[in-house]
């Protein structure tokens, strides 16, 4: 699966727009979020949509982010990484 290419970020744009909102968070490029040091989300496209790895505890988890529900769920994993600042969210 190859990284989203900077067409396929137009059409998460909302997304990214709501994500740099989100206090904690630094785009290092487009897309590409970090957490204090640590990559966080960044994003992913294929044939069956978009998709966004974000790391939660030890390792990488990859979240859908076609559909509108699919991305409230994203920004709602963020949100409650950031809030217990383990970066592992399980809601």
């Amino acid at each position: 699966m190859k990284h989203a290419t900077s067409i396929a970020l137009d059409g998460l744009e909302p997304l990214l727009r709501e994500l740099r909102a989100v206090d904690g968070l630094t785009e290092r490029r487009r897309g590409v979020f970090s957490l204090h040091s640590s990559a966080f989300p960044h994003f992913h496209e294929d044939a069956a949509g978009f998709f966004a790895d974000l790391r939660l505890g030890p390792g990488w988890v990859r979240l859908p982010a076609t559909s509108a529900a699919d991305r409230r769920t994203l920004v709602r994993k963020v949100k409650a990484a950031l809030r217990t600042g383990s970066q592992r969210a399980d809601d």
